[in-house]
């Protein structure tokens, strides 16, 4: 299984701290589910692009009713910016007044960018929106939203899906298990 890790995409890296919430890794394990899914499909940057774009849209329309747009605007906003600084390319990327996240600038520069730093921003983008959003709704919308980027990369062009999850995965026990 790939793993996007910042560390694996910057090698000397030294390694993560332990400091990481446990959420945090739990957003980031279905970020990393979503790239995988993304990447399986062999899509060219530009579409790459537009499946960051849905996913972002998924989850704002997904939490619109609970925060408002103000809020969400707000967290977005912050989200970007803090990406921007990290990554360059990524400080074209802005929250249009209907809560769309428009990424055409950066669709048409993503050419001159590396594969790697493109997943590397999205993946960073994707983690810190849903770490906000859970820390802001005390991980109430969590599964949901964890369900709804799946569903994205599944979908893959941000066509309505089915509702989400609304009951609890349930776990098989092992019959070993006593």
């Amino acid at each position: 299984m790939v793993r996007y890790s910042v560390n694996a995409l910057h090698p000397g890296t030294p390694a993560a701290t332990p400091a990481v919430s446990t959420d945090a890794l739990s957003h980031a394990d279905f970020v990393d589910a979503w790239l995988e899914q993304a990447e399986a499909k062999s899509l060219p940057r530009e579409a790459l692009v537009d499946l960051f774009e849905a996913a972002l849209h998924a989850l704002w329309a997904r939490t619109r009713t609970t925060l408002g747009e103000v809020t969400l605007t707000a967290i977005a906003d912050r989200v970007l910016h803090n990406a921007a600084e990290r990554l360059p390319a990524f400080a074209s990327l802005r929250v249009e007044p209907s809560g769309k996240v428009e990424a055409g600038e950066l669709r048409a520069t993503v050419a001159s960018l590396h594969h790697l730093k493109l997943l590397e921003g999205m993946r960073s983008v994707l983690i810190e929106f849903l770490t906000v959003l859970g820390n802001l709704t005390a991980e109430l919308l969590t599964q949901e939203l964890h369900a709804e980027l799946i569903r994205t990369a599944r979908n893959g062009d941000g066509a309505p899906v089915p509702a989400p999850l609304t009951k609890p995965l349930r776990t098989r026990k092992r019959k070993d298990a006593n």
